[in-house]
């Protein structure tokens, strides 16, 4: 499990992400989790299944896995 604080008030959180294959992908992911309150800053990687997020505080797990879900991806848990 990744989270570390980048900048004061910040916090990057590194989830894993299975099923994402392509550009599309990533920008679906990325589109959803970006909705979350609080939530700065998101890059997916397909290749890797990683999804970095950058928030104002620490995230609900179940919000960004209803976000995940939504774009149609299953979220596997922190990197």
């Amino acid at each position: 499990m990744t989270a570390q604080t980048d900048t004061p008030g910040s916090v990057t959180t590194v989830y894993k992400v299975s099923g994402m294959s392509c550009g599309h992908c990533e920008g679906s992911v990325s589109g959803e989790i970006s909705g979350i309150d609080g939530v700065t800053s998101v890059t997916a990687v397909a290749s890797t299944g990683e999804v970095t997020v950058v928030s104002a505080a620490p995230l609900d797990d179940e919000a960004v896995r209803a976000a995940v879900d939504e774009a149609g991806f299953e979220l596997v848990g922190k990197a």
